[in-house]
């Protein structure tokens, strides 16, 4: 016995089935999560933010990620390996939003820095970034909200 399926009814299952694809993928089914370490900015200003973390027996800074009020961004995009990240975060004013007790050198323009010893005899900036503890989780957000003045 011969088979005839109409093209329309063909097409109609292909539709049927990107469509469900699209909605695994756009809800992370079937698909590994994603380890990060995001940083939400819940205040009215955009923030510049940059981060530190532990690298080859030394510090690692990186920045800066631009971040609109009410926006996240993941920062980190892989396995967090390290429990605690340094987090430095200022307006586009450059006044200082999140600032902790941990000295890293940072620059004026995106950067990334081996160490942090010799910050201004190396011609960067040294500011103080606040230590996160991540609790050894693969995934962490941190949420920076508006000051209080």
């Amino acid at each position: 016995m011969i088979s005839y399926r109409p093209p329309f009814l063909r097409a109609a299952r292909l539709l049927i089935l990107k469509t469900f694809l699209g909605i695994c993928v756009a809800f992370g089914l079937g698909a590994p999560a994603h380890a990060e370490f995001a940083v939400c900015n819940q205040s009215f200003d955009v923030l510049n933010v940059a981060i530190g973390q532990v690298h080859r027996g030394g510090f690692r800074t990186q920045g800066w990620w631009k971040i609109g009020p009410n926006q996240c961004s993941n920062v980190i995009r892989k396995p967090l390996k390290a429990r605690y990240i340094y987090v430095f975060a200022k307006d586009v004013f450059g006044k200082e939003v999140l600032s902790g007790s941990v000295p890293l050198c940072v620059a004026p323009d995106r950067f990334v820095i081996d160490g942090e010893a010799d910050c201004l005899v190396r011609g960067l900036l040294p500011v103080s970034f606040i230590e996160v503890d991540t609790q050894q989780t693969e995934r962490w957000t941190l949420f920076i909200t508006a000051r209080s003045e």
